[in-house]
């Protein structure tokens, strides 16, 4: 065994060849995921055509896959039920040219959790888009389905102050009204220690639920007013706002008198940490619960760059969401009538 020459210049060295390595094989990874769905798209197309030409059955994609298996010992993927899986791909996305770059770029169990989960193309093409964008795993792509985040994003704007809606536009894309923190395990009755806790626990799965430009800065961040500390609960730094983002939270009903103290809270922070490149600071109330009137009635006077949320640490009622969404599109579609 060689002996490693440890050395300050040697690891700088040493850690920009790994770094190498993990960029081929990244590159690797995509460039065969790419391949693969190439592959179940041909297929897919193969299998439909001949099915719409009415020369292939049910009978006849069962006699396929076991031709493949006998053909190809130990190859997987070509179930039958796989196969119908690959038609029902192609037939989809056939007509949707504009998808078909992004299709090469998730991979295929990705693919089979938004085609069994999503109903309508608008939520096809969201979460194609939002998996690439927001980097997601399988597992990711999964339990946002579940949490019917096509649904909430549609159905409910982000409740933001004028200030913020008119100096950062883009804000409504980067925040949500309501945020799924079902991963944290917690009780109905928790207390905001739990509450505050539990996130930097799951620090990571929280970040992902905030969304990829979030980044995390600290917790009970140290904020020093004359002669008297205080500490905000988290603060993160959101890269295409260009702000620091604080993190308020509230195991209560939302309360007009909250919005004071994150409002001081983003003076001290726009005063004695803001870089002189970077935007205002953005406050986010994060609430067990809101009354949508009340938060209007809150924002309309707000003078700080603020929204508020609340946090859900169950699974959202899809009934209810995809009743909502249904009225929602109801509502659009009278609307282009003229009615």
């Amino acid at each position: 065994m060689s002996k490693i020459i440890k050395s300050q210049e040697s690891d700088k060295d040493f850690a920009e060849v790994v770094r190498l390595i993990g960029e081929a094989r990244q590159k690797a990874d995509r460039t065969v995921n790419a391949q693969l769905v190439d592959l179940y798209w041909a297929v897919g197309e193969y299998v439909s055509k001949k099915i719409e030409a009415n020369t292939w059955g049910k009978a006849t994609v069962s006699s396929l896959a076991d031709y493949i298996q006998l053909r190809q010992p130990g190859q997987r993927g070509f179930s039958a039920q796989n196969i119908w899986r690959m038609r029902q791909f192609y037939d989809t996305y056939c007509n949707t040219p504009k998808l078909s770059t992004l299709l090469r770029e998730l991979s295929w169990s990705s693919h089979l959790h938004i085609l069994s989960g999503s109903k309508l193309p608008e939520e096809r093409e969201f979460y194609l888009r939002m998996a690439k964008k927001e980097g997601w795993s399988v597992r990711e792509v999964s339990r946002q389905i579940d949490t019917q985040l096509f649904a909430r994003v549609v159905t409910q704007a982000p409740k933001l102050s004028t200030v913020l809606r008119e100096s950062q536009p883009q804000a409504e894309q980067a925040f949500k009204d309501s945020y799924f923190l079902e991963f944290l395990g917690l009780p109905k009755q928790h207390s905001e220690g739990d509450l505050h806790n539990s996130l930097l626990n799951n620090l990571g799965r929280f970040l992902t639920e905030l969304g990829s430009d979030f980044c995390f800065v600290g917790s009970k961040f140290p904020v020093q007013v004359g002669g008297r500390d205080f500490e905000l609960d988290l603060l993160f730094y959101h890269r295409g706002l260009n702000s620091l983002v604080a993190v308020e939270l509230k195991i209560t009903e939302f309360e007009p008198e909250h919005l004071g103290k994150l409002n001081f809270y983003l003076e001290a922070l726009d005063r004695d940490h803001k870089k002189p490149h970077e935007n205002p600071a953005i406050g986010v109330l994060l609430c067990a619960s809101k009354d949508d009137e009340v938060v209007e009635y809150a924002l309309s006077r707000s003078l700080s760059p603020a929204m508020i949320a609340e946090y859900q640490t169950q699974l959202p009622d899809k009934k209810l969401l995809q009743a909502k969404l249904h009225e929602f599109y109801l509502m659009n579609l009278a609307q282009e009538d003229g009615v």
